[in-house]
C-alpha cells in the first residue's frame, strides 16, 4: 500500500464565542485539513492547527509547506513506515510541528483503516476505561467566569480548567478566588497562565497568594523556554506545576527531567508533530515520574480523536483537553462527547467520519499533489 495523493485544505472553523487567553483572542480558528488517498483507495485524514505565538507556524505557512514541502515527501510511501515519513520530513525541514501532524495523523487513519484497527490498538491498546474532559473558561471578569463555572458543576462536568494570565495579576487571583467559591471545595481546578506571568519571581509571589484555592496545577506560569525558570518556581511552591508551551521535544522533555523542573508535561501533538514524536515523550515522562497530558490547539474532531487515540493508549497520560468540537459553530467530524466524557468509536482508524460537504464549505484554499504534480489555488 503508497500513497499516491494528497488533498490540502485551508479551513476557517467559526466559534460559538471568542476564545480568549492571555496571548491571543480568536474569532475563529485556521487550520489545515489533509486527505492522504493510497492506490488501495484508502482514504486518511490529519490536521495542523498552526500557532505562531507557540511553534512560530501561521495557517499560509503550513498550508504551503503541506503542499510544496511535506505532501512530496510521502508520495510513494507506505503509510506503515511512519518512522521513516518522519525522517523524510525533518529531513526535508526543520521544526513546523503542526503541518508535519497533519501527515502524520493522516498516516495513522490509513494504518488503522488497513488494519481494521482503532489507532490506539496501533500504539499500546487501551489502557483507560474511559477519557474525560474539563469544562475549559476564556479569560473574562471574575464574576462572568464563576457563573460558567457555577453552570458547568450543574451541567455535568466534573473538572475545570481557568484561562487567566491577564495583565492584572491581581484580577487573575480574584478570577480563580470567584470561581472556588462558587463551585465549592470539591470540584478539581486547574488554571493556564498560558505564559502570562512572565518572570519567576512574579510567579512565585502569584502562586504563593493562591494556595487556599487548591489548584489541581498551575500550567505554563512563565515564558516558554525558560526551563530552569519554570524549575525555580517549583521549588519555591507547593501548587503542582505543568510545563506547556515550554514542551515542544523531546530534548524540552530531557532538559525538564534533567532540571526537575515540572510535575506534569502537557504534549501537544501539533507542538511535536503528531503522534508518533507523543508517544515516544510519554514514555519519556513516564520513566521520570513525570505525569502527561495531551492537550489542544483547539482542532476540529480529527485532530482531537488523534489526541484522544493517544491518550487511551498510554496509562501515564493521565488527562486530556481535546474540547475543540465543542467550541466551533460549524465543523466536519463526529467526535462523540457525551459529558463529561468523550467516546472513541471503535472503528478503523480514527474513528471519525469526516463530511466533505462541510470540508468543501469551510474551505478557503484547496490543492492536489500527485508524484511531481500539484494543482490547486
Amino acid at each position: 500500500m503508497k500513497i499516491v495523493k494528497a488533498e490540502i485544505h485551508a479551513v476557517e472553523f467559526p466559534l460559538k464565542e471568542p476564545f480568549i487567553i492571555s496571548y491571543a483572542t480568536y474569532p475563529h480558528m485556521a487550520a489545515v485539513i489533509v486527505k492522504l488517498v493510497t492506490d488501495t483507495g484508502l482514504t486518511g485524514y490529519g490536521e495542523a492547527v498552526p500557532d505562531e505565538h507557540v511553534t512560530g507556524e501561521q495557517v499560509d505557512g503550513t498550508y504551503e509547506i503541506l503542499k510544496n514541502v511535506l505532501a512530496p515527501q510521502v508520495i510513494g510511501q507506505s503509510p506503515f513506515d511512519i518512522e521513516n515519513i518522519h525522517h523524510r520530513m525533518n529531513g526535508a525541514i526543520a521544526r513546523n510541528p503542526a503541518a508535519k501532524a497533519a501527515i502524520d495523523i493522516a498516516c495513522y487513519d490509513l494504518m488503522g483503516k488497513a488494519t481494521g484497527q482503532p489507532v490506539y490498538n496501533l500504539i499500546g491498546g487501551r489502557a483507560h476505561d474511559n477519557l474525560q474532559y474539563p469544562k475549559v473558561l476564556s479569560i473574562e471578569s471574575p464574576e462572568v467566569m464563576a457563573e460558567k463555572a457555577k453552570k458547568a458543576m450543574e451541567a455535568g462536568f466534573s473538572s475545570l480548567k481557568l484561562k487567566v494570565g491577564g495583565a492584572d495579576s491581581a484580577t487573575d487571583i480574584k478570577r480563580i478566588y470567584a470561581v472556588r467559591e462558587a463551585v465549592g471545595p470539591g470540584m478539581p481546578i486547574r488554571i493556564d497562565v498560558n505564559q502570562g506571568w512572565k518572570t519567576v519571581g512574579h510567579a512565585v509571589q502569584v502562586i504563593n497568594k493562591l494556595e487556599d484555592a487548591n489548584l489541581t496545577w498551575v500550567e505554563q506560569p512563565i515564558r516558554m523556554g525558560n526551563i530552569r525558570g519554570l524549575a525555580d518556581v517549583r521549588q519555591k511552591t507547593s501548587t503542582p506545576i505543568m510545563a506547556d508551551e515550554t514542551v515542544q521535544s523531546m530534548e524540552d522533555v530531557l532538559e525538564i527531567i534533567r532540571l526537575e523542573a515540572a510535575d506534569y508535561i502537557n504534549i501537544k501533538l501539533m507542538k511535536c508533530g503528531g503522534i508518533f514524536p507523543a508517544i515516544a515523550m510519554a514514555k519519556a515522562a513516564e520513566a521520570a515520574g513525570i505525569i502527561a497530558q495531551i492537550g489542544s490547539m483547539v482542532e476540529s474532531s480529527v485532530g482531537s480523536a488523534a489526541g484522544y487515540h493517544a491518550v487511551m493508549s498510554r496509562r501515564n497520560i493521565e488527562t486530556a483537553e481535546l474540547t475543540g468540537p465543542l467550541l466551533f459553530a460549524e465543523e466536519i467530524g463526529d467526535l462523540d462527547f457525551q459529558l463529561p466524557y468523550v467516546h472513541l468509536a471503535d472503528k478503523p482508524g480514527l474513528g471519525v467520519n469526516v463530511d466533505e460537504v462541510q470540508l468543501q464549505k469551510l474551505t478557503t484554499m484547496a490543492c492536489v499533489v500527485e508524484g511531481e504534480q500539484h494543482h490547486g489555488n
